[in-house]
């Protein structure tokens, strides 16, 4: 494939950090439309997701990573396989720090991670939420996650405002090896809509239910289809371990669906640029975290492999 100039630079950026650090937030901002899932719950990300930022000097191909974290069962064995790949594959990482708060042992963790898996790729450690802390405090934080990486640059954003952004990705275009076009120049992912539609409709119930119930949740789009008034019907399910959390999704008099598929509609209108038609439904998936065949068919493909 062609480039389009002779100084064309072209790489992987792979986002790494852990869960609730901003990483999928921090995505949809350099992208400028939904692309992850958001929420404000951790654990959002569960595979990798590629967003493709093309101009005429470069194509940024990131890879938003599932937070690191503890595995208990065969998801969370595969998240952690996840950000593994994607720090083997990646020619820079962005180690995305919580900057409110002091590293901790997921943090140092991850850190001798990446100093294990690193090989020539370059780290930026880019401190989010630089908004919402003191300066004082902020500062603090800023020296103890330096520590990890004294030899290499930082910056800190806003993913939630894009303060700090455009010179990210100004150091980021610096790093970047001379290369081709990897994908064409409109492609901004490589999923397909409706599996971005899943991992929204994921977030919005995330985001709605309260205490452990969000990591109970799977969900999948049965049907994704666009009608001939230009309305996108879905059809959607969210999977939940036990009968006794349907109600707690459906809600009183179908309250909690019906937020949940507001919200959710909302979020996919935004990255589809059309009306959405949302049908939801709940459906009880018994100990599904442990069960390859159905983490393999809601798109973790080799969850059941990895354990």
């Amino acid at each position: 494939m062609e480039t389009q100039n002779e100084n064309f630079k072209s790489g992987f950026i792979a986002l790494v950090g852990k869960p609730n650090a901003g990483k999928s937030t921090l995505l949809n901002q350099i992208m400028g439309q939904p692309i992850a899932g958001v929420s404000f719950k951790p654990q959002t990300t569960r595979r990798r997701q590629l967003g493709i930022l093309t101009t005429d000097e470069y194509q940024m191909i990131f890879t938003d990573t599932p937070g690191l974290n503890n595995a208990r069962d065969k998801l969370s064995q595969f998240i952690n396989n996840e950000v593994r790949f994607a720090l083997e594959d990646a020619d820079i990482l962005l180690l995305i720090a919580d900057i409110s708060k002091q590293p901790d042992e997921l943090d140092r963790e991850l850190a001798s991670l990446i100093k294990e898996k690193r090989n020539a790729q370059k780290v930026i450690l880019v401190f989010n939420k630089s908004d919402s802390i003191g300066p004082g405090q902020a500062s603090q934080n800023k020296q103890a996650f330096q520590s990890l990486f004294p030899e290499d640059p930082s910056f800190e954003v806003s993913a939630r405002t894009g303060k700090g952004v455009p010179k990210l990705l100004e150091k980021i275009h610096s790093l970047l090896p001379d290369g081709p076009e990897y994908y064409p120049t409109d492609q901004i992912t490589e999923d397909f809509e409706r599996d971005i539609a899943a991992e929204l409709i994921r977030a919005a119930a995330m985001e709605n239910l309260e205490d452990e119930l969000p990591y109970s949740i799977a969900t999948q789009v049965d049907e994704y289809k666009e009608r001939e008034n230009d309305v996108i019907y879905i059809h959607g399910t969210i999977f939940v371990e036990r009968e006794a959390q349907k109600g707690i999704v459906v809600g009183k008099k179908g309250m909690m669906i019906r937020k949940i598929s507001t919200d959710a509609r909302l979020a996919i209108e935004e990255m589809t640029k059309s009306k959405v038609f949302l049908d939801l439904q709940v459906k009880t998936q018994k100990d599904w975290k442990n069960d390859a065949g159905f983490l393999s068919r809601i798109g973790l493909a080799g969850a059941g492999n990895n354990a």
